[in-house]
């Protein structure tokens, strides 16, 4: 039985109550993360821990626990949960009200929420083995805040399906002809043996892996740049990648029911991930 944690409780995530006036119950008014573990140790922690206090700060919600007193939290309930492969989400909501009020109420206690799930092993894990997904492009219907990593995804839950429905994996979003992101993870495109990416900005989280893939570049010379990605990039690109914190690094070899590159995972992709899996082996070594 998985271990949860709520609101300074360790318990059974099948006992794990929340009023039905929490406000990120009613409006989505909260933030989150997605951080893994490896073998009980982190990956990543400090980076998702800052972009979760960036979050908390651009939607006016002061949580009063320490960069440190969230780390002893997370480890206390990876460690609850016998470690392992797991990801831990975590949810911050402004909490519980006593009416329904668009406006912020004048004091609430915030909803902290925390619990885990098994990792599958990534893609990357094996570049032998490994095999791509299919894509499609997609209109951008989201908000004009996409850098905050709120919990209100209905949007990108509508495009993921859409992407199901037309028997693809991921969807990539299109906004005013440029590329963004996907639904649940950034992007990069190959084009004559340079890694481009679309450059941060308001439409597009900064994502942590996606972080660690340009840091990987850099250290190995290999060509990347961030730019504003003109969608004709994407649709004659060599390769196309996904990235995110639990599927890592992910080559599409399919977008829009045409083959990406030679319909393989590519050569750029092969090295880089190779390099992600030994930066890990580095890390946790």
């Amino acid at each position: 039985m998985s271990i949860a944690y709520l609101n300074g409780s360790f318990l059974p995530l099948e006992e794990a109550r929340i009023s039905p006036m929490d406000r990120g119950f009613l409006f989505a008014d909260g933030v989150y993360e997605v951080i893994p573990y490896y073998d009980g140790k982190s990956f990543g922690l400090k980076g998702h821990l800052k972009r979760l206090q960036r979050s908390l700060h651009e939607i006016k919600l002061p949580v009063d626990i320490s960069v440190e007193g969230w780390e002893r939290l997370i480890d206390s309930l990876v460690s609850k949960n016998e470690g392992g492969d797991l990801s831990v989400y975590l949810q911050v909501t402004r909490g519980a009200y006593t009416k329904r009020d668009h406006a912020f109420p004048e004091k609430t206690n915030p909803t902290i929420f925390l619990m885990v799930s098994p990792i599958a092993s990534p893609l990357a894990a094996d570049v032998t083995k490994a095999e791509g997904i299919s894509a499609i492009t997609v209109p951008d219907i989201r908000w004009d805040r996409c850098d905050i990593k709120s919990i209100a995804l209905l949007p990108n839950i509508l495009l993921k399906q859409q992407a199901a429905a037309e028997g693809a994996q991921e969807a990539i979003l299109v906004r005013d002809n440029l590329i963004t992101e996907c639904a649940a993870a950034n992007v990069f495109v190959v084009k004559n043996g340079t890694i481009y990416t679309p450059a941060k900005g308001e439409h597009i989280l900064g994502g942590i892996t996606r972080e660690v893939i340009i840091a990987l570049a850099l250290e190995h010379d290999m060509p990347l740049e961030e730019i504003s990605m003109d969608v004709s990039l994407i649709t004659q690109a060599d390769e196309i990648w996904i990235s995110s914190s639990t599927r890592e690094l992910v080559p599409v070899i399919t977008l829009n029911g045409h083959a990406v590159g030679s319909i393989f995972p590519g050569p750029v992709w092969k090295q880089m991930a190779s390099y992600y899996q030994a930066n890990k082996k580095r890390i946790f070594t």
